[in-house]
């Protein structure tokens, strides 16, 4: 991505929402012995940085493809808030497909943004399958998990945070299906800067760390309780590819790190994280002997947990 593709993404993007705010915290500071800053994606108008790739795809499909009626995709929440809210600003029908056992919190916040709601399968690959199913059998574009377009748009918010911020020494970032991770490395890039990108995966759900590791794509079970938006069983090829290109290096941090870094942002910035988000400040925790006197970014990805689960993470 070249940086008047990414400056002609935020533009776009910015239409429709504000920049998000990326603020300095004494207490992370403190608790990581460096400098911290935090790139508030919690604070979007949906709670996660999704809505910018959503905006970004479907801007491209009206233009590319206008006779398309309807999309269908699949996700954990996140990625299905983005396509139901980008559907209704760009005139489009949306099928949202989701696994049993999805978060309800999230289920209704989608239906509320006007999306067809459709529950079938265990885990998301299954549900991901469904969506194939459902966009062959009514006519419906197939929007997928990780595309270049959904990374140039979700690069909007490292394009904010590299531009907003002295340059930081390192930005962790939680990898779920790769586009928040990519479109670090592609803002990264488009903007000449040296900043190490450091990958964070729920070790409850390795197939990314594993994939990297090996080389190749290797699926892997999920079993993660509390990192909904991490839980990819099958990575994407293209994602791997520019990981394995430009990712610094990966850190798997266990459910129980997750749920200590969700109350550690808590307690130290009164901000509400999601297992996901909070991925990235477990990834920082777990190596703070190495980033003493740094400059440390953090990507707060998303705040949106369900209530009886952030209560008995804050419980514990």
């Amino acid at each position: 991505m070249t940086k008047d593709e990414l400056d002609a993404a935020m533009e776009l993007v910015h239409r429709f929402m504000p920049a998000t705010p990326q603020y300095t915290w004494p207490l992370l500071s403190e608790a990581l012995g460096c400098e911290v800053w935090v790139k508030h994606e919690n604070h979007s108008r949906l709670g996660a940085f999704k809505l910018r790739g959503g905006i970004v795809y479907l801007d491209h499909l009206r233009r590319e493809q206008p006779e398309i009626r309807g999309i269908v995709a699949a996700t954990r929440g996140n990625h299905g808030q983005s396509l139901a809210y980008a559907s209704g600003l760009f005139g489009l029908q949306a099928v949202i497909v989701v696994p049993h056992g999805n978060s309800e919190e999230k289920n209704a916040a989608m239906r509320a943004l006007g999306a067809e709601l459709v529950t079938t399968g265990d885990d998301f690959q299954e549900a991901f399958e469904a969506a194939g199913r459902i966009a062959i059998e009514r006519g419906l574009h197939m929007v997928p998990s990780f595309d270049p377009m959904l990374v140039r748009g979700v690069a909007t918010y490292a394009g904010e945070m590299f531009q907003a911020m002295p340059a930081p020494d390192a930005v962790y970032v939680a990898i779920g299906m790769g586009s928040g991770c990519c479109g670090v490395l592609a803002a990264r890039e488009a903007l000449g800067v040296k900043t190490s990108v450091v990958g964070v995966v729920a070790a409850a759900a390795p197939s990314h760390a594993i994939s990297l590791r090996e080389g190749r794509l290797v699926e892997a079970a999920v079993s993660t309780r509390i990192a909904d938006g991490m839980a990819c069983r099958r990575p994407d090829q293209r994602a791997l590819d520019a990981m394995t290109r430009s990712l610094d290096r990966v850190v798997e941090v266990t459910d129980d790190e997750i749920e200590a870094a969700m109350r550690l942002y808590f307690t130290a910035t009164h901000n509400v994280a999601e297992g996901a988000g909070a991925a990235a400040l477990a990834g920082a925790l777990q190596e703070r002997s190495r980033l003493r006197g740094k400059r440390v970014a953090l990507i707060l990805s998303g705040g949106n947990v369900d209530r009886a689960q952030f209560a008995r993470v804050l419980s514990a």
